[in-house]
């Protein structure tokens, strides 16, 4: 007799399946066993359930493998990934437990190969997973439901063994932590966290559960750095910390000092005052190295130096250690003045030889080869006269990587809204004489001035208000009262329909990831040619007429920064994005932190005395 509460059927039943090439015919479920087998969860089962509870609640820190930087093989139902634990919830049924005893009596033959197919994929993931380094714990479904705590005690009892034969070299304290920047390239090179102080709820959710668990007891949230002095730490040797930038950058308007942000500075160097550690990394933007700050960062060098420091200041840019990214930020290093005559000399890391490309973090590009770029006199490209504020990987004798769009500029890769939009000649000829005058003093003061009918009369010849008009209903210029015309697109930052620049997959480097986020591209495709014209016009009609663009993803924000495969992210994608343009490249903090680890210093005791062990 038929089950009249029969499940609706989510797939068309199939009539035969084929399992390691050996095909069954199937003969139809009775609707009894079709009802189960339709409600069987293939995620967030009963069982998962039970096990993520309980890890909650002896507080190991766990995440889902869709939130890993690199996918991991095998799809496990937790990652754990300080200890880089990967845990399976096995069916019984599905995974084979006593295979032997017994298959369904109802197409028997295909439940035996489709079962056996299961047991020799779970073999091939777990060595899969231990040639990438993972722990692959697996649990049965009935040992779960008979005792779940004997399974997470597993699991910690594994997290302990694991963690007894890492004795750590030297401790430190992450200030400003945000997602653990510091803290993934300092624990690689021997260091114990003590404790750390972030203020930014999501960005300590992510530093927890990469970082943090039961184990950690020794370590400390030490909350809002304003309320800290002296920590609850005994012989701290290292402070690090990416103090807040924003006073300081461009983008800040550089108010410095006169900025809250800026008086966390105060904060930073009370702290290092009243805890003395031996040594100190902090990062900043740029901007704090600029002329215009001097005096701020003269006051802060003193005062570190007040507190007995030598402090040492210098630019280091990501590309130079290996990340295919345009990052240039200040680091400031200091060690304490009473141990450096007992140390090797602290020297900042020189740029490594080794280097990834964009191909190599970005997904999908990995195809391409690299382009051979043709070589050309400098005046086929600019004309007579190089441009000025062009940067390190922009060679005068070479096309640029990447194209900007903007109405403001002009350039060799510069691609404005009339080249996009559907113009005519002559409305091109306007625009780009509007480009050519509009930062001329005789019409403003300003980099960028309306310029009246009268004036523009004067520069286009022929020209009828009806022209400008035009222009204006497709959105390239707008006219502002009793002042005159400008382009809409009137900032160079602001870009074209949200677009700022479009990097090709060959280019050495991407823009600075930032945390107000970056309005900046990857191409999918590489473009070559044998002019500077002809590779503008490839460009609009190969990747901009065609769409081949898209904006780089958080995971890849992630590699851009050095992040390892097996941290995990933010689970929203525009807050994770953020949290990278926040943090600091971590393979930058490796080489800085070995050339202070290669001093010495954290060997020394502040009596001069020689260690005698760890802490």
């Amino acid at each position: 007799m038929e089950d009249s509460n029969k499940t609706p059927l989510k797939y068309p039943r199939r009539k035969q399946r084929t399992i390691n090439n050996s095909t069954f015919q199937l003969a139809p479920p009775t609707a009894r066993v079709s009802n189960t087998m339709q409600n069987i969860l293939s995620f967030n089962t009963s069982i998962e359930d039970l096990v993520e509870h309980k890890l909650r609640q002896y507080k190991i820190s766990y995440t889902k493998p869709s939130q890993l930087i690199e996918p991991i093989v095998g799809n496990p139902d937790f990652i754990i990934p300080k200890y880089r634990i990967v845990i399976f919830c096995d069916g019984d049924f599905w995974h084979g437990y006593q295979l032997d005893k017994g298959v369904p009596k109802n197409n028997s033959g295909f439940w035996k190969a489709k079962i056996e197919s299961n047991i020799n994929r779970d073999k091939k993931v777990n060595q899969l997973l231990g040639d990438k380094e993972w722990k692959v714990l697996r649990f049965w479904e009935h040992e779960i439901k008979e005792d779940v705590d004997a399974c997470v005690k597993k699991i910690r009892k594994y997290i302990d063994s694991i963690s007894e034969i890492h004795p750590h070299k030297f401790t430190f304290v992450d200030l400003f932590s945000g997602i653990g920047g510091f803290r993934i390239p300092l624990e690689a090179l021997g260091g114990k966290c003590l404790g750390f102080s972030e203020i930014d709820k999501p960005a300590t959710e992510v530093y927890k559960s990469n970082f943090c668990d039961f184990h950690a007891d020794d370590e400390l949230e030490l909350g809002d750095i304003t309320k800290l002095s002296k920590l609850p730490f005994q012989n701290i040797d290292l402070i690090v910390g990416g103090v807040p930038c924003q006073s300081w950058s461009v983008a800040g308007k550089m108010r410095g000092f006169d900025d809250p942000r800026g008086k966390l500075w105060e904060d930073t160097i009370r702290v290092v005052k009243e805890n003395k550690p031996k040594a100190f990394v902090f990062e900043n933007v740029k901007g704090l190295m600029d002329p215009r700050n001097k005096s701020s960062l003269d006051l802060i060098k003193k005062s570190f130096g007040e507190a007995g420091y030598v402090v040492t200041a210098q630019l280091l840019n990501s590309f130079d250690f290996g990340l295919p990214q345009n990052r240039d930020r200040i680091f400031l290093v200091g060690l304490q003045k009473e141990l450096i005559g007992q140390t090797h000399p602290f020297a900042f890391p020189t740029p490594i030889k080794t280097k990834l490309r964009l191909k190599d973090v970005i997904e999908n590009l990995s195809e391409f080869t690299p382009v051979r770029k043709a070589a050309f006199e400098p005046s086929e490209i600019f004309g007579d006269k190089i441009p000025m504020g062009r940067n390190r990987f922009q060679k005068s004798t070479e096309l640029n990587d990447f194209f900007v769009f903007c109405d403001t500029r002009n350039g060799h890769t510069t691609i404005h809204s009339w080249d996009i939009i559907r113009t005519s000649a002559r409305e091109k000829e306007i625009c780009l004489m509007i480009l050519k005058n509009r930062r001329k003093k005789i019409y403003g003061k300003a980099d960028g001035n309306p310029l009246p009918f009268i004036a523009l009369q004067e520069l286009i010849p022929n020209l009828k208000e009806l022209e400008l008009e035009k222009l204006i209903q497709k959105k390239i210029l707008k006219l502002i009262p009793d002042q005159g015309y400008v382009f809409v697109n009137s900032k160079n930052s602001a870009g074209i329909n949200g677009i700022y620049r479009v990097y090709l997959p060959h280019s050495d480097i991407f823009s600075t990831l930032t945390a107000t986020g970056t309005k900046d591209m990857i191409a999918f495709k590489p473009i070559e040619a044998t002019s500077a014209k002809e590779y503008r016009e490839k460009f609009i009609e190969e990747i901009v007429k065609k769409k081949l663009y898209r904006p780089i993803s958080a995971k890849e924000s992630g590699r851009l920064q050095g992040f390892p495969n097996w941290f995990s992210i933010h689970k929203d994608e525009k807050l994770a994005k953020k949290q990278f343009g926040n943090a600091v490249s971590t393979w930058v903090i490796y080489y800085l932190g070995k050339s202070l680890v290669d001093t010495k210093i954290f060997d020394q005791e502040h009596d001069g005395a020689r260690k005698t062990g760890t802490n």
